[in-house]
């Protein structure tokens, strides 16, 4: 009978994220970019011979265009790891990092594996939110229990503000907390252990000289944090989503491209390659949900997460719930009575940004590093996801 051995986290690294669809991630391939952040993250554990990673497992929720072909074996190449080194590509949306992360921990704790590379790379820049050719199943629309499938995530937004009784002005409030909270994380510093500065590179001819031009620019920061965001300033704008609706593009998450990695390893791992690690991957939990109220999903994923790890909800000393929708976080919080002081403290994506399938590791990272600084026990991840899905991760400092 095979005896159940820990995961740890040796290493967290991410990209900044970067606005879509014209910030500075828009001519570097998400395949790239992933490449970058893997070579980063090995930076970060070089006791450990590359060689010694098993598989790499990489979130991405639209696998197709210049992120399919199997994005995670790509990025493995790219990156100039070992050829002997696997490469798989999961996909549950949102959840897509997370899910990978789980997923590595899952095939280490049982003994197939020692060490792992896990995480996620989206470009909604390169690749279109619904995909480049999207199919919906006909008996999605055959029968009416079928058709919130097909809802638009903004309406599914608008669904549980409704339901859930989340006002407009409610909404709004909890955008620029997120804005003020990611600009004072930034200007404190909060953000440096986790992000890996990405140097973008151009190449344009020069008309004139018939010579090509090559310009260098550096991205340290998330793109989408705005200083001079305000209260008046996201009242004006109108509802994108339904007529007479209250989700805005400014209490809603920002499309955005993005990569994250994380080295996940067993207890022997830790021994034989001489590291250190960071934390502990204690549980992971995913629960369905009705798809057209998709963004409650994390109010039954969390206890359920809880429940597998033995912890309760006030041992969590760091929240990390993604704002896909500022009106599904605010329902989320209130239905399970979550400490604002702990959610998000350094700003979500609304201000952050949600590159969609990287978002798992990117926040993890985040996660890891934060109860590090802040000497704090447990950490937590959660997000819903699209078609109905709620996903929640624990994380204990070490």
């Amino acid at each position: 009978m095979t005896t159940l051995q820990q995961a740890y986290i040796v290493a967290a690294t991410r990209s900044p994220i970067g606005k879509a669809p014209r910030g500075s991630y828009l001519h570097l391939r998400p395949d790239d970019l992933l490449a970058r952040v893997i070579q980063g993250v090995l930076a970060q554990a070089p006791n450990l011979d590359p060689a010694a990673i098993e598989d790499a497992i990489i979130g991405c929720a639209i696998p197709e265009g210049p992120q399919g072909f199997n994005v995670a074996r790509i990025g493995v190449l790219l990156a100039g790891l070992p050829n002997s080194v696997a490469g798989v590509t999961v996909n549950r949306f949102c959840a897509s990092g997370l899910t990978a992360i789980a997923m590595a921990a899952d095939r280490i704790r049982v003994g197939e594996a020692d060490v792992i590379l896990a995480g996620g790379t989206e470009s909604m820049s390169q690749v279109p939110l619904m995909g480049v050719n999207t199919s919906f199943s006909p008996s999605i629309f055959a029968r009416d229990e079928n058709v919130g499938i097909a809802y638009g995530m903004g309406i599914t937004a608008e669904q549980v503000a409704q339901q859930w009784k989340v006002s407009r002005e409610d909404q709004d409030a909890f955008a620029l907390q997120s804005h003020q909270r990611a600009l004072a994380g930034q200007q404190a510093g909060e953000f440096n252990d986790e992000t890996l500065p990405i140097d973008i590179v151009r190449r344009l001819p020069d008309l004139a000289s018939g010579e090509i031009v090559e310009t260098h620019k550096t991205l340290a920061l998330d793109e989408g944090v705005r200083a001079d965001t305000s209260l008046e300033a996201l009242a004006r704008l109108r509802p994108v989503f339904a007529a007479k609706g209250s989700v805005t593009a400014g209490n809603s998450s920002q499309m955005s491209d993005g990569a994250g990695a994380l080295l996940v390893v067993s207890e022997r791992a830790l021994k034989t390659h001489n590291l250190t690690p960071l934390a502990r991957f204690v549980s992971f939990a995913v629960r369905g949900v009705p798809p057209e109220i998709m963004g409650i999903g994390p109010k039954f994923a969390i206890p359920h997460a809880l429940e597998l790890a033995g912890l309760k909800l006030d041992q969590m000393g760091w929240i990390e719930l993604n704002e896909a929708f500022a009106a599904q976080s605010l329902a989320v919080i209130r239905d399970l009575g979550l400490n604002p002081e702990v959610v998000n403290p350094i700003g979500g994506a609304i201000a952050l940004g949600h590159p969609l399938g990287a978002t798992g590791a990117i926040r993890a990272a985040t996660v890891i590093h934060a109860m590090q600084r802040h000497k704090l026990d447990y950490g937590m991840l959660t997000m819903c996801v699209g078609t109905g899905m709620g996903a929640a991760g624990i994380f204990e400092r070490v």
